[in-house]
Protein backbone atom coordinates (compact mmCIF):
# COMPACT_ATOMS: atom_id res chain seq x y z
CA UNK A 1 0.00 0.00 0.00
CA UNK A 2 1.73 3.48 -0.83
CA UNK A 3 1.55 6.42 1.63
CA UNK A 4 -0.52 8.56 -0.50
CA UNK A 5 -3.43 5.99 -0.05
CA UNK A 6 -3.42 6.63 3.36
CA UNK A 7 -2.32 10.65 3.40
CA UNK A 8 -5.22 11.02 0.94
CA UNK A 9 -7.65 9.57 3.24
CA UNK A 10 -6.11 11.54 6.63
CA UNK A 11 -5.77 14.42 4.37
CA UNK A 12 -9.88 14.13 3.99
CA UNK A 13 -10.41 13.03 7.26
CA UNK A 14 -8.80 16.41 8.51
CA UNK A 15 -10.84 18.55 6.46
CA UNK A 16 -13.70 16.69 8.08
CA UNK A 17 -12.51 16.94 11.75
CA UNK A 18 -12.14 20.66 11.08
CA UNK A 19 -16.05 20.99 10.23
CA UNK A 20 -16.96 18.80 13.30
CA UNK A 21 -14.87 20.07 15.79
CA UNK A 22 -17.54 20.14 18.48
CA UNK A 23 -18.10 16.38 17.70
CA UNK A 24 -14.12 15.89 17.86
CA UNK A 25 -13.86 16.99 21.19
CA UNK A 26 -16.96 15.66 22.52
CA UNK A 27 -15.48 12.26 21.02
CA UNK A 28 -12.03 13.10 22.65
CA UNK A 29 -13.46 13.40 25.89
CA UNK A 30 -15.21 10.51 26.26
CA UNK A 31 -12.28 8.66 25.07
CA UNK A 32 -11.11 9.86 28.45
CA UNK A 33 -13.76 9.21 30.48
CA UNK A 34 -13.69 5.28 29.43
CA UNK A 35 -9.88 5.39 29.78
CA UNK A 36 -10.11 6.67 33.23
CA UNK A 37 -12.95 4.42 34.45
CA UNK A 38 -10.92 1.93 33.06
CA UNK A 39 -7.59 2.39 34.47
CA UNK A 40 -8.07 4.64 37.11
CA UNK A 41 -7.60 8.54 36.84
CA UNK A 42 -3.83 8.78 37.32
CA UNK A 43 -1.98 9.61 34.03
CA UNK A 44 1.56 8.06 35.62
CA UNK A 45 -0.28 4.93 35.94
CA UNK A 46 -2.53 5.00 32.95
CA UNK A 47 -1.27 4.69 29.77
CA UNK A 48 -4.12 4.94 28.15
CA UNK A 49 -5.46 8.04 29.69
CA UNK A 50 -2.08 9.51 29.39
CA UNK A 51 -2.33 9.13 25.28
CA UNK A 52 -5.98 9.86 25.00
CA UNK A 53 -5.51 13.22 27.47
CA UNK A 54 -2.11 14.01 24.97
CA UNK A 55 -4.33 13.48 21.66
CA UNK A 56 -6.92 15.82 23.02
CA UNK A 57 -4.34 18.43 23.64
CA UNK A 58 -3.16 18.09 20.38
CA UNK A 59 -6.65 18.72 19.00
CA UNK A 60 -6.91 21.80 21.27
CA UNK A 61 -9.49 20.58 23.89
CA UNK A 62 -9.45 23.05 26.77
CA UNK A 63 -7.61 21.70 29.86
CA UNK A 64 -10.97 22.48 32.04
CA UNK A 65 -12.83 19.87 29.88
CA UNK A 66 -9.95 17.62 30.29
CA UNK A 67 -10.15 17.60 34.11
CA UNK A 68 -13.21 17.05 34.32
CA UNK A 69 -13.47 13.82 32.05
CA UNK A 70 -10.71 12.59 33.80
CA UNK A 71 -12.42 13.44 37.13
CA UNK A 72 -15.96 11.99 36.04
CA UNK A 73 -14.65 8.71 34.46
CA UNK A 74 -12.40 8.10 37.64
CA UNK A 75 -15.15 8.27 39.99
CA UNK A 76 -13.95 11.16 41.45
CA UNK A 77 -16.82 13.53 41.36
CA UNK A 78 -19.91 10.99 41.44
CA UNK A 79 -20.64 11.80 37.54
CA UNK A 80 -19.42 10.06 34.31
CA UNK A 81 -21.73 7.73 31.85
CA UNK A 82 -20.85 4.00 31.73
CA UNK A 83 -20.10 3.82 27.97
CA UNK A 84 -20.09 0.27 26.19
CA UNK A 85 -17.73 -0.54 23.21
CA UNK A 86 -19.64 -2.02 20.79
CA UNK A 87 -18.04 -3.11 16.93
CA UNK A 88 -19.99 -3.00 13.56
CA UNK A 89 -18.82 -4.17 10.50
CA UNK A 90 -19.71 -3.46 6.94
CA UNK A 91 -19.17 -2.67 3.80
CA UNK A 92 -18.67 0.49 1.81
CA UNK A 93 -19.71 0.75 -2.40
CA UNK A 94 -17.14 -1.02 -4.33
CA UNK A 95 -16.32 -3.54 -1.50
CA UNK A 96 -14.27 -1.51 0.73
CA UNK A 97 -14.25 -3.17 4.16
CA UNK A 98 -15.13 -0.98 7.33
CA UNK A 99 -14.88 -1.13 11.09
CA UNK A 100 -17.16 0.82 13.09
CA UNK A 101 -16.16 1.78 16.52
CA UNK A 102 -18.79 2.94 18.74
CA UNK A 103 -18.54 4.17 22.38
CA UNK A 104 -22.65 4.64 23.79
CA UNK A 105 -24.94 3.88 26.45
CA UNK A 106 -27.86 3.32 24.13
CA UNK A 107 -26.57 0.10 21.96
CA UNK A 108 -30.12 0.47 20.15
CA UNK A 109 -29.59 4.30 19.13
CA UNK A 110 -26.03 3.22 17.99
CA UNK A 111 -26.72 0.25 16.24
CA UNK A 112 -29.99 2.41 14.69
CA UNK A 113 -27.85 4.90 13.11
CA UNK A 114 -24.79 2.77 12.07
CA UNK A 115 -27.45 1.18 10.15
CA UNK A 116 -28.97 3.97 8.71
CA UNK A 117 -25.71 5.58 7.42
CA UNK A 118 -24.82 2.24 5.93
CA UNK A 119 -28.58 2.65 3.63
CA UNK A 120 -28.76 5.49 2.77
CA UNK A 121 -24.86 5.56 1.29
CA UNK A 122 -25.09 2.39 -0.61
CA UNK A 123 -22.87 0.34 1.79
CA UNK A 124 -24.57 -2.94 3.92
CA UNK A 125 -23.53 -4.41 7.20
CA UNK A 126 -22.25 -7.48 7.28
CA UNK A 127 -22.44 -10.42 10.12
CA UNK A 128 -19.35 -10.10 12.71
CA UNK A 129 -15.87 -11.61 11.74
CA UNK A 130 -16.55 -11.26 7.87
CA UNK A 131 -14.70 -7.88 7.33
CA UNK A 132 -12.51 -8.00 10.83
CA UNK A 133 -10.20 -10.82 9.17
CA UNK A 134 -8.98 -8.15 7.23
CA UNK A 135 -7.41 -5.80 9.75
CA UNK A 136 -5.19 -6.19 12.71
CA UNK A 137 -4.54 -4.14 15.87
CA UNK A 138 -1.72 -2.53 16.02
CA UNK A 139 0.06 0.20 17.89
CA UNK A 140 0.32 3.41 15.71
CA UNK A 141 2.24 6.37 16.32
CA UNK A 142 1.83 9.51 14.36
CA UNK A 143 5.09 11.76 14.02
CA UNK A 144 5.36 15.15 12.22
CA UNK A 145 8.09 15.03 9.27
CA UNK A 146 9.48 18.33 10.54
CA UNK A 147 12.91 17.40 11.63
CA UNK A 148 12.67 13.70 11.77
CA UNK A 149 13.28 11.27 9.05
CA UNK A 150 12.80 7.93 8.70
CA UNK A 151 16.27 6.26 9.25
CA UNK A 152 16.45 8.72 12.40
CA UNK A 153 13.31 7.37 13.72
CA UNK A 154 14.06 3.91 13.22
CA UNK A 155 16.47 4.12 15.28
CA UNK A 156 15.14 5.62 18.12
CA UNK A 157 12.13 2.98 18.08
CA UNK A 158 13.52 -0.36 16.58
CA UNK A 159 14.60 -1.66 20.17
CA UNK A 160 10.69 -0.65 21.40
CA UNK A 161 9.13 -2.90 19.28
CA UNK A 162 8.48 -0.79 16.32
CA UNK A 163 8.00 -3.11 12.87
CA UNK A 164 7.56 -0.32 10.07
CA UNK A 165 7.78 3.32 9.30
CA UNK A 166 4.99 4.54 6.78
CA UNK A 167 5.51 7.69 4.90
CA UNK A 168 2.03 9.88 5.36
CA UNK A 169 3.03 12.71 3.43
CA UNK A 170 3.35 15.06 6.05
CA UNK A 171 3.83 12.80 8.60
CA UNK A 172 5.08 9.07 9.60
CA UNK A 173 3.37 6.50 10.84
CA UNK A 174 4.90 4.16 13.45
CA UNK A 175 3.66 0.68 13.33
CA UNK A 176 4.11 -1.72 16.19
CA UNK A 177 2.24 -4.53 18.09
CA UNK A 178 -0.59 -2.90 20.25
CA UNK A 179 1.15 -4.06 23.74
CA UNK A 180 4.66 -2.12 22.03
CA UNK A 181 2.49 1.61 21.38
CA UNK A 182 3.58 2.81 25.00
CA UNK A 183 7.19 1.74 24.35
CA UNK A 184 7.10 3.20 20.96
CA UNK A 185 5.51 6.32 22.28
CA UNK A 186 8.14 6.66 25.30
CA UNK A 187 11.27 6.05 23.37
CA UNK A 188 10.54 9.18 20.99
CA UNK A 189 9.93 11.29 24.05
CA UNK A 190 13.44 9.98 25.98
CA UNK A 191 14.69 11.23 22.40
CA UNK A 192 13.16 14.71 22.50
CA UNK A 193 10.66 13.57 19.54
CA UNK A 194 7.33 15.17 19.52
CA UNK A 195 4.41 12.87 18.43
CA UNK A 196 0.52 13.90 17.60
CA UNK A 197 -0.72 10.39 18.83
CA UNK A 198 -0.15 7.28 20.10
CA UNK A 199 -3.11 4.76 20.56
CA UNK A 200 -3.90 1.15 18.93
CA UNK A 201 -5.86 1.11 15.81
CA UNK A 202 -7.34 -1.41 13.40
CA UNK A 203 -4.73 -1.57 10.73
CA UNK A 204 -5.77 -3.03 7.36
CA UNK A 205 -3.95 -6.60 5.97
CA UNK A 206 -5.70 -6.47 3.09
CA UNK A 207 -6.87 -3.46 0.47
CA UNK A 208 -9.28 -2.77 -1.54
CA UNK A 209 -8.56 0.16 -4.91
CA UNK A 210 -10.96 2.17 -5.74
CA UNK A 211 -11.62 5.11 -8.64
CA UNK A 212 -12.37 8.83 -8.21
CA UNK A 213 -16.11 7.73 -7.81
CA UNK A 214 -15.53 5.22 -5.48
CA UNK A 215 -13.08 6.74 -3.18
CA UNK A 216 -15.93 9.95 -2.94
CA UNK A 217 -18.73 7.21 -2.30
CA UNK A 218 -16.39 5.72 0.51
CA UNK A 219 -15.75 9.29 2.39
CA UNK A 220 -19.37 10.43 1.73
CA UNK A 221 -20.37 6.84 4.13
CA UNK A 222 -17.41 7.45 6.25
CA UNK A 223 -18.83 11.10 6.89
CA UNK A 224 -22.46 9.85 7.61
CA UNK A 225 -20.87 7.64 10.28
CA UNK A 226 -18.90 9.38 12.03
CA UNK A 227 -21.42 11.89 11.78
CA UNK A 228 -23.08 9.92 14.84
CA UNK A 229 -22.12 10.49 17.98
CA UNK A 230 -22.14 7.29 19.11
CA UNK A 231 -19.49 6.24 16.48
CA UNK A 232 -15.94 6.93 17.97
CA UNK A 233 -13.58 5.36 15.27
CA UNK A 234 -14.27 4.26 11.70
CA UNK A 235 -11.49 2.16 9.96
CA UNK A 236 -11.56 1.42 6.67
CA UNK A 237 -9.22 -1.02 4.11
CA UNK A 238 -9.50 1.86 1.46
CA UNK A 239 -6.62 1.83 -1.59
CA UNK A 240 -6.75 4.91 -3.44
CA UNK A 241 -3.83 4.86 -6.12
CA UNK A 242 -1.64 7.76 -6.58
CA UNK A 243 -3.54 9.71 -9.03
CA UNK A 244 -6.75 9.37 -7.42
CA UNK A 245 -5.54 11.24 -4.66
CA UNK A 246 -4.26 13.94 -7.04
CA UNK A 247 -7.71 14.08 -8.30
CA UNK A 248 -9.06 14.14 -4.93
CA UNK A 249 -6.91 16.92 -3.96
CA UNK A 250 -8.08 18.92 -6.66
CA UNK A 251 -11.38 18.90 -5.57
CA UNK A 252 -10.66 20.17 -1.92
Amino acid sequence: MSGHSKWATTKHKKAAIDAKRGKLFAKLIKNIEVAARVGGPDLAGNPTLFDAVQKAKKSSVPNDNIDRAVKRGGGLDGGGVDYQTLMYEGYAPGGVALLVECLTDNKNRAVSEVRLAFTRNGGNMADSGSVSYMFNRKGVVTVPKEGNTEDSLLEIVLDAGAEEITDEGDTFEILSEASDVVAVRTALQEAGVDYDSAEAQFVPNLRTPVDLEGAQKVFRLIDALEDSDDVQNVYSNVDIPEDVAAQLDAED
